[in-house]
């Protein structure tokens, strides 16, 4: 899109995500190695967020500053059309980005989010992705540490199965390590949005409990690895493991890549992901803890009077978020196991990638995952099938993005670990 007057415009540039994508694409980019403006509803809060910027680089204080309403079609009309890609952070996305998606769609604009929303992402595939197909506009979500080590691990996973066995892994599981980290205002919102949507909705829910959900038709009834419910004993990793409540986003995107991929790892092929928690007694009591946790928390915010004083009361506003100690001092590891078996491996072949950030994987991570996002879209640096659609990162963007990511903290290895004979 050489035509288009930016590559990347930053919309949600004052919000707590939003600043750490401004200043990673700030130290990353400067003003010079690529065309990218700030985007948002105040322009005197835009204005504040250039002057931090200018005081890391004097060359900053030239950025432009659009400004548009979330829910002014028009307004965000106006900024799609003159860029090349948008690069949004404005969650709860069901609640504010449906008619940027649309603006997008409509003018041709690659678009990339951090949207863990899956009852959103699926409305905006059967709104959306046919018509993006049209214009050749890619609508990539989940951009964030939702899904992209999940997704674009498994792509690698399985290339490198393909490459080394002739055929790719049957199941894939992941293992997820998180040390320190903290939750920002706005994801809150954007879980306590979420549960109060499931909680009026039966859609949502059943949504919410099916691996499958982001499928096309053809294989939305396949069998599938359903989402881990309580303590579970990973045999494998000599590890107790617990439910993962990012899980019921990943899997669904995971599941999508290989249908929009044209199922190269077989319509029957399963993912599924959990919290290692350790081995012995005490990762047994860590797990039974974390599976209590997230059920307490689960029910308290299903019941309306409760999920209103929480928010009210206990959980952080909108806009607030873990200082940059926190940020930088937690850091964290997905290990993907892939196992299959063929005809030259009868005994079965096992193939591990491992994922790790060395930063917060909601925000310092994040924030280089969809930075550079954006930039692989803005550059035209995919390896994919599609030209436009609602994607998936590794269906959207897929291994450029890898490679874009090594040096920026966050790494991918991959290791054969067993071949059966």
């Amino acid at each position: 899109m050489s035509d288009r007057e930016y590559d990347v415009v930053l919309w949600g540039a004052t919000g707590f995500t939003g600043r750490l994508v401004a200043e990673y694409l700030a130290d990353r980019y400067g003003a010079s190695d690529l065309e990218w403006a700030l985007a948002g509803r105040s322009e005197k809060r835009l204005a504040g967020v250039r002057d931090e910027l200018a005081a890391r680089d004097d060359a900053l204080a030239s950025l432009d500053l659009l400004t548009g309403d979330a829910f002014d079609r028009e307004s965000l009309d106006r900024i799609a059309a003159r860029t090349a890609v948008v690069c949004t952070t404005v969650g709860p996305y069901a609640r504010y980005g449906s008619d940027l998606v649309a603006a997008c769609v409509e003018h041709g604009t690659n678009y990339c989010d951090l949207s863990g929303e899956v009852h959103w992402m699926r409305r905006t595939i059967d709104e959306h992705h046919e018509r993006a197909r049209e214009t050749g506009a890619r609508i990539v979500h989940g951009c964030g540490f939702d899904s992209v080590p999940s997704d674009l691990g498994t792509l690698l996973l399985q290339t490198h199965a393909e490459e080394e066995f002739g055929t790719p892994c049957d199941e894939v599981r992941g293992l997820v390590s998180i040390r320190g980290g903290a939750l920002s205002g706005g994801t809150i919102a954007s879980m306590v949005e979420l549960y109060e949507t499931a909680t009026e909705d039966r859609e949502v829910r059943r949504l919410l409990a099916d691996p499958r959900a982001l499928d096309p038709p053809e294989s939305r009834d396949a069998p599938a690895e359903r989402p881990q419910r309580g303590v579970r004993r990973d045999r494998d990793a000599d590890t107790w493991t617990a439910p993962f409540v990012m899980a019921r986003i990943n899997e669904p995107v995971v599941s999508r890549s290989n249908a929009l991929l044209d199922y190269p790892w077989g319509h029957t092929f399963r993912y599924g992901e959990a919290l290692r928690t350790g081995d012995g007694v005490g990762g047994l009591a860590r797990a039974g803890a974390l599976a209590a946790g997230q059920g307490l928390l689960a029910g308290a915010l299903s019941v309306g009077p409760v999920r209103e004083a929480l928010d009210r009361y206990v959980l952080p506003d909108s806009g607030d978020g873990p200082d940059e100690a926190t940020i930088e001092g937690s850091s964290f590891e997905v290990r993907l196991r892939g196992t299959g078996a063929s005809d030259h491996h009868p005994g079965g072949f096992a193939v591990e990638v491992t994922v790790r950030g060395d930063r917060d994987p909601g925000y310092g991570s994040t924030c280089r995952m969809l930075g550079e996002s954006a930039v692989c879209l803005a550059r035209g640096e995919v390896d994919s099938p599609h030209d436009g659609g609602v994607l998936t990162p590794a269906s959207g963007i897929g291994l450029p993005l890898v490679e874009r990511l090594e040096g920026t903290g966050v790494s991918f290895e991959v290791e054969t670990v067993e071949r059966g004979d």
